[in-house]
């Protein structure tokens, strides 16, 4: 057993004041948010010293979820985030007390602070446009202090395992196999057929060499962001690290204008690229739409990919089928303006 608790029945006031660093005198909790590869809940607390919520996150409940996140380390990654990375970046994500995770990588805590009253982001329900400038702006808040930094872009935690992508290229026509008989009459056969040519493509879409350039998010969409946080004070945090990785940053900017928000993305694609490539320069990383057009074109087909392995390798529920047909048709929508696909041909 983890020397932290695993499930949020497991906190107790001793704990909690030890972890916190005042004293506890009760607490109890409640759950929050939409994820279904962690689960979150507000924590209320009695005590003379510390404010009265904070958030807690903890390994999910669905032994399905909790076992693909295992499997891709994904818990260890975001407890090392938030120790390692987070102090470098200039992202807004939240401030933490406590984290840790088991030597096996299987069960974690994280307590941070309480962010609402705060809306949260809904991938199916979409964003306005202040919302997605916002976000567009956190991205480049992740990518540009992270460019090209070796303490971050070589540090050990942040590696991935090695022949990731052979394996990941390997499992993912199964994972097609699964999204194709989940979703066949329900997506359009356009976007069906583009998922499909990326499972043909697999071992040239993961298998790829290309040199990290900066911390990427690796999830960047409206479920893993709050906005008007403290009640207006701030415009958005970003949540969420589990898939924190290194690489292109166009991995987040195409993922997060085409499954990220869908038509919105569509509509106002060059105003939202042209505001990514100002607040890098404002942060001294100068790109030009033409260096970054092929990674671009790639970014977008991870939003496809995403949404593919996640219908497939976590619990399925009502809203977990909303969520990935909208990432799927957003996703796909853009892969096809921009004839992703045919860059994995190129030689």
């Amino acid at each position: 057993m983890a020397g932290f608790p695993a499930h949020p029945d497991d906190l107790t006031p001793e704990w909690l004041s030890d972890a916190l660093g005042a004293k506890v005198e009760s607490l109890r909790w409640e759950p929050i948010g939409t994820g279904q590869v962690g689960d979150s809940v507000r924590i209320f607390v009695e005590s003379a010293g510390l404010p009265r919520t904070f958030a807690g996150k903890f390994p999910a409940a669905d032994p399905a979820s909790r076992g693909t996140a295992t499997m891709f380390g994904l818990y260890r990654k975001e407890v090392e985030f938030y120790r390692q990375a987070a102090p470098k970046l200039d992202v807004r994500a939240p401030k933490v007390y406590f984290a840790d995770v088991s030597d096996d990588g299987g069960e974690f805590c994280l307590i941070f602070e309480d962010l609402g009253p705060a809306r949260q982001g809904d991938q199916i329900a979409g964003c306005g446009i202040d919302d997605a400038r916002a976000a567009i702006r956190q991205a480049a808040a992740i990518h540009a202090p992270s460019w090209g930094r070796a303490e971050i872009l070589e540090a050990g935690w942040i590696q991935p395992p090695e022949n990731l992508g052979a394996t990941v290229g390997g499992m993912y026509p199964q994972a097609q196999a699964q999204f194709r008989e989940r979703y066949r009459d329900v997506l359009e056969p356009e976007f069906m057929q583009l998922c499909e040519g990326l499972a043909d493509r697999a071992n040239s879409y993961f298998v790829r060499d290309a040199k990290p350039k900066c911390l990427v998010h690796g999830d960047f969409r409206l479920d893993n962001m709050l906005f008007d946080i403290l009640d207006g004070e701030e415009p958005i945090a970003v949540l969420d690290w589990q898939t924190v990785t290194i690489g292109s940053p166009m991995n987040d900017v195409g993922y997060f204008l085409g499954c990220g928000i869908g038509q919105l993305g569509l509509n106002h694609e060059d105003e939202l690229l042209d505001l990514y490539y100002v607040e890098m320069a404002g942060r001294g990383v100068s790109l030009s739409h033409e260096d970054m057009q092929r990674d671009y074109r790639l970014g977008i087909l991870h939003g496809v990919s995403t949404a593919v392995f996640s219908a497939a390798f976590v619990e399925r529920t009502p809203r977990g089928d909303e969520n990935f047909l909208s990432m799927a048709r957003g996703a796909c929508a853009l892969a096809l303006r921009h004839d992703s696909l045919s860059v994995l041909e190129e030689t």
